[in-house]
């Protein structure tokens, strides 16, 4: 964890319900005061330190003081782990490899896959270097890490642009699938590059599929799938790498037709949707955008 990354001034995991209770009677009696905002269990206050915990499980520390609070309370007795004090202790040191996507949910813009390389001294620098879960950054800071992970690790991205997505989606009628793939040609570029036969990913569908996908192109794997996966520094950096790339696109594509592409699948997209199927009709509109979305049907009618 970087130096400012320890100064940061939220601190944000998530913990097992059952701890509630046991949660909620030491903060009272720490001095702490409660209150019941909306989608909380309950929240604490006392001088320089707040808490959170959230109805999902999510627990949020706040505040100058929270440093020393996480580091002699939350940690040994609530997470049993002193990932925060000390990140470099726990985190997977094995040589391995990591994919993620960016772009599935949005409207406009490309489906970009990436993978990421590191070995121990590499992952011991991405923490250095503060890579950490994109959705906690601004896309400004993800263009300027993916640049840094571009440099320094062997990678491989895969930029679907949407007419190439609309064609193979066609073919696989079903995102899932077709995700399955696009990760199996990332691991098999990535193991063909590095030698290295340990692969995390974060799980977008069932193992089986992910897994099934992967062996008719590399067989022999060490594969680890599971939900939030971006935990790990090397998959983060590959979910950076991914993000920046849809980032790119979608302000490449936006340029080629004229048009400023929203992210997400707003109400701001079915409007400049609307806009450039007027202009330049269906054929213009899917040179930038998922037809399969409900978006595409909307906007056209």
């Amino acid at each position: 964890m970087s130096k400012k990354e320890k100064n940061a001034s939220c601190f944000v995991t998530n913990i097992d319900l059952g701890l509630a209770e046991k949660l909620k009677f030491d903060l009272q009696e720490f001095g702490f005061s409660l209150t019941q905002p909306p989608y909380t269990l309950f929240s604490a206050n006392k001088t320089g330190v707040s808490v959170s915990l959230y109805q999902s499980g999510k627990l949020m520390v706040q505040g100058k003081n929270m440093r020393e609070f996480i580091e002699f309370y939350i940690e040994p007795e609530i997470l049993k782990k002193f990932t925060y004090t000390n990140p470099e202790e726990y985190v997977d040191r094995v040589p391995h490899i990591g994919t993620d996507e960016a772009g599935k949910g949005d409207f406009f813009g490309s489906l970009c896959i990436a993978g990421v390389y590191a070995n121990e001294e590499g992952i011991l620098r991405l923490l250095k270097m503060g890579i950490k879960d994109n959705k906690k950054l601004s896309d400004k800071k993800t263009l300027a890490f993916a640049k840094e992970v571009k440099k320094e690790f062997a990678h491989h991205i895969l930029r679907i642009n949407p007419p190439k997505y609309n064609e193979l989606y066609s073919k696989f009628r079903n995102l899932n699938h077709l995700l399955a793939w696009a990760h199996a040609t990332i691991v098999d570029q990535m193991v063909t590059k590095s030698g290295c036969t340990k692969v995390i990913i974060d799980q977008f569908a069932s193992k089986t599929l992910i897994s099934s996908a992967i062996e008719k192109k590399k067989e022999n794997l060490c594969l680890n799938i599971h939900p939030r996966a971006e935990e790990d520094v090397v998959v983060a950096a590959a979910a950076i790498l991914a993000r920046s790339a849809f980032l790119e696109s979608i302000d490449q594509l936006g340029e080629e037709i004229g048009f400023i592409l929203p992210k997400g699948a707003s109400a701001k997209t079915k409007e400049v949707g609307r806009k450039i199927a007027q202009k330049l009709g269906a054929e213009g509109l899917e040179k930038v955008c998922k037809k399969h979305f409900q978006t595409y049907e909307q906007v056209l009618s």
